[in-house]
């Protein structure tokens, strides 16, 4: 059976390194059918806005896909290219440095997700006019500036849904 085409955008936000920080998604179907997710956080670094958008970008998948994933994060999509993520694991989650891996709590629930499904990440250039880029901007930004801050789940030891509505 053939696996669904989804395409993927994720930005991350963050005012202050840690400080209030938001994520947004949209999801596109073969069909053209969106769906946009965002969530805000108290206290956050833009990383793991970054990699959080990502993440539940896949978890919002019902099922096994194929995926183009475009992020404006070199973070996230040289950790996946150029194969830091599989050196990180490798090294017990420390770097070519001998220093510990940052956001290794999102890493390892990042893991699984690259399992499940066929993911090609493409680097786009932030601010630069993309408009599904710009659109998760905005929900990042929008999300992090928001009433309903959530802790960052490594702050309360959960990862309890972040996304469904997208907001709760």
């Amino acid at each position: 059976m053939r696996r669904p085409h989804i395409t993927i955008y994720t930005d991350g936000a963050c005012s202050g390194n840690p400080g209030p920080g938001g994520y947004g998604v949209v999801l596109i179907d073969q069909e053209g059918r969106r769906k946009e997710l965002s969530q805000g956080y108290r206290a956050t670094t833009n990383n793991r806005m970054e990699l959080l958008g990502v993440i539940v970008a896949l978890e919002a998948l019902k099922r096994p896909c194929d995926v183009t994933l475009f992020s404006d994060s070199e973070y996230v999509v040289h950790a996946i290219q150029k194969g830091w993520l599989v050196n990180w694991q490798k090294k017990g989650w420390r770097k070519a440095d001998k220093k510990p891996v940052m956001n290794v709590d999102l890493w390892q629930r990042l893991l699984p997700k690259l399992e499940e499904h066929n993911i090609e990440f493409k680097w786009t250039k932030g601010h630069a006019g993309n408009p599904e880029n710009e659109r998760c901007d905005e929900l990042a930004v929008a999300a992090s500036l928001g009433p309903n801050l959530l802790p960052d789940p490594r702050q309360n030891g959960t990862s309890s849904s972040l996304f469904g509505t997208g907001r709760d």
